[in-house]
């Protein structure tokens, strides 16, 4: 898996993890936040190194699906956006135009 990968299934997690179930998410946030190994893993909740990596493919596709429908990760990178042009040239007008379009 590559560092962008990780990185965006991190951020996912961040928004999404509690729609996930409990073992998705238990899953998914040893490897990719306590960096466990799938043998580790599935030592630990005594499962095969199989059933680990299916159950975080499973948990990548729902958090993908998530951010695909509901657009949290998204919506926060257009307003972090449109907040670093409105520092460039700030303006009352600009603020009002961002929380009009954002709220």
């Amino acid at each position: 898996m590559e560092l962008n990968e990780m990185l965006e299934v991190s951020i996912l997690l961040d928004y999404y993890r509690n729609l996930l179930s409990d073992r998705q998410k238990e899953y998914l946030l040893e490897h990719f936040e306590e960096d466990l190994s799938l043998t580790e893993i599935g030592k630990k909740y005594n499962v095969s190194r199989q059933a680990v990596y299916d159950n975080i493919r499973r948990g990548i596709k729902i958090l993908r699906d998530y951010e695909e429908k509901i657009g949290f990760h998204k919506r926060d990178l257009e307003l972090l956006s449109q907040l670093k042009e409105l520092k460039k040239d700030f303006t009352i007008k600009k603020l009002d135009e961002i929380i009009e379009k954002n709220f």
